[in-house]
């Protein structure tokens, strides 16, 4: 699959996907709340009972790349997410609770359907190709301001279960890894966790972190932006292109 052509015909469709996705997200509230946040099925479980084909994922990344970029590191400014080092397992949930609207994400969810990028086998091999890509070195940050001290026990006293004590994430518990990410994407979504706006949260982390304030939200996430993430797992430097793009 060839980029250019990949998003002409995506952009043909995805007017009227995103159309229809509110009223199909609506409907699916219900059966999302008796789902529960983990309780697999679907392509879920298919994608991850099947041998990753990383000539394909690369081919299906293609589509990805024009939001995610081809090295996987999205954009400081929070609007598309690092994904590059991500678990897989956390990956190939994100991508199936999307597809099933498990997941709102009405800019996505056009360019993650089955007919834009294929099947569960897809699924399998694009994020197999997403889960070998060296991390940006230069990941966006949180402000000056925030307090990192205050953050770093935020941290410690709420989310080390979960996230690990260097924000590595558990991929069997399918626990992102959070070092390394974006300050303003991981602020966004701490945010619509704690809200209840992200239907497919964990509901242990929505009740961990319900009486965080604004400013304890900027100071943790701040903290965890300034983790540093194990130099094996980084590209060579924040000028470095992804080669299988050249």
């Amino acid at each position: 699959m060839k980029l250019k052509s990949a998003i002409s015909m995506l952009a043909l469709t995805s007017a009227l996907a995103v159309g229809s996705f509110a009223l199909a997200s609506e409907q699916s509230d219900d059966h999302a709340k008796k789902l529960g946040w983990n309780k697999g099925g679907g392509e879920q479980d298919a994608a991850l009972h099947l041998t990753p084909d990383l000539e394909n994922g690369l081919d299906v990344y293609e589509v990805c790349s024009a939001c995610h970029l081809p090295e996987g590191w999205g954009t400081k400014d929070g609007t598309f997410p690092q994904l590059a080092g991500q678990h897989r397992k956390v990956l190939i949930k994100q991508l199936a609770d999307i597809r099933a609207l498990n997941r709102d994400n009405p800019t996505m969810y056009p360019f993650a359907l089955p007919e834009s990028i294929g099947d569960e086998q897809a699924i399998a091999d694009v994020t197999a190709y997403i889960q070998k890509l060296k991390m940006n070195p230069d990941n966006g940050k949180g402000p000056a301001t925030a307090d990192l001290e205050k953050g770093k026990q935020l941290f410690h006293d709420n989310c080390v279960k979960c996230h690990g004590e260097n924000g590595e994430g558990d991929e069997d518990k399918y626990y992102p890894k959070i070092q390394g990410q974006h300050y303003k994407y991981m602020l966004r979504q701490f945010e619509w966790i704690r809200d209840g706006k992200r239907r497919n949260a964990n509901p242990d982390m929505v009740e961990q972190i319900k009486n965080f304030t604004d400013e304890d939200m900027v100071d943790v996430i701040s903290y965890v932006s300034s983790i540093p993430v194990p130099k094996e797992n980084l590209a060579p430097s924040k000028d470095w292109r992804n080669p299988d793009f050249d």
